[in-house]
């Protein structure tokens, strides 16, 4: 990748990151970073953006992106001079050519795909009884809203960026307190789930992820993009499958706890992301209100 265009600050690079998809995605880009001998590196994954503090820039920013796309992920150098100053919108990636109208209406598919079953699941955890179909019924209305402000966020400037983020985090945070607080009522007052009920859901959920996919593989812009649609897929699929399994241990034992300690899994996993959002988009909002006087 090649380093052209306006003057920069010798000692500060960003990044905007295309296939990062959780928490884990941003570990991965510090730790890559450091292993070339730049130490001072924060990735932010309610932003997806990256920003670096090296001396030399001209010459370790080369070898810096190469260990990042290295491990799969693309890089798009932000151009603008002054990525805090509210309302600024200049620095888009420059390579925008994926966002198309068609590319806009995959996405809402998938909203609606999500957010639709996301819908229909819950109302399916209450009928069955299954709190691990209510804990997955909220990753399908966070997928859903996640992909909903990416849609909304297309041309926004960092510090709107932070903000939407912040209002996702805690939104979703609080649905994920709900489950897991509802869940911990459950293992007082058990109560059986119907496992035939939980465990159709459960199968329909995944023929969703599968269909939620299919509208994004035309619009797929490199192996960075390819692999973030494979890791939402998948790891959706895995919480589908936990589901699946669950249902059938809850016929086979004739207990609630399989379907606990699913719902307990799932909701504290979502909650991990959920506060990885919250930390960062406060931290990024910190950072534009220190550098500019900008409040939120």
């Amino acid at each position: 990748m090649n380093i052209t265009g306006p003057t920069y600050d010798a000692e500060t690079a960003r990044y905007r990151v295309i296939g990062m998809d959780c928490p884990s995605c941003a570990a991965k880009i510090e730790k890559a970073v450091r292993s070339v001998g730049v130490e001072d590196v924060k990735v932010s994954t309610a932003t997806q953006i990256m920003t670096l503090h090296v001396g030399e820039s001209a010459v370790r920013l080369p070898e810096i992106e190469r260990a990042v796309t290295g491990i799969g992920y693309r890089l798009d150098r932000l151009d603008a001079p002054n990525l805090h100053a509210e309302g600024d919108i200049d620095d888009l990636p420059k390579d925008l050519r994926h966002v198309t109208p068609a590319y806009k209406r995959a996405l809402w598919i998938v909203v609606a795909l999500n957010v639709g079953y996301g819908v229909i699941e819950m109302f399916g955890g209450f009928l069955s009884g299954s709190q691990a179909l209510k804990a997955d019924a909220l990753d399908f209305l966070g997928d859903g809203l996640i992909t909903f402000l990416g849609i909304l966020a297309i041309g926004w400037s960092l510090i709107w960026r932070a903000r939407s983020a912040l209002v996702q985090g805690l939104f979703l945070s609080a649905l994920g307190f709900g489950v897991l607080a509802n869940t911990a009522y459950r293992v007082l007052v058990q109560q059986q789930p119907e496992a035939e009920l939980m465990g159709l859901f459960a199968l329909i959920a995944l023929t969703v992820n599968v269909i939620a996919v299919l509208p994004l593989l035309p619009h797929r812009t490199g192996d960075a993009n390819v692999r973030a649609v494979w890791l939402f897929s998948r790891n959706d699929a895995i919480g589908n499958a936990a589901v699946v399994a669950a249902a059938g241990l809850v016929a086979w034992t004739g207990t609630a706890w399989p379907d606990l300690l699913v719902a307990a899994a799932i909701a504290g996993l979502f909650l991990q992301s959920s506060w990885s959002i919250v930390r960062d988009a406060s931290a990024d909002l910190r950072e534009f209100a220190s550098a500019t006087g900008v409040t939120r």
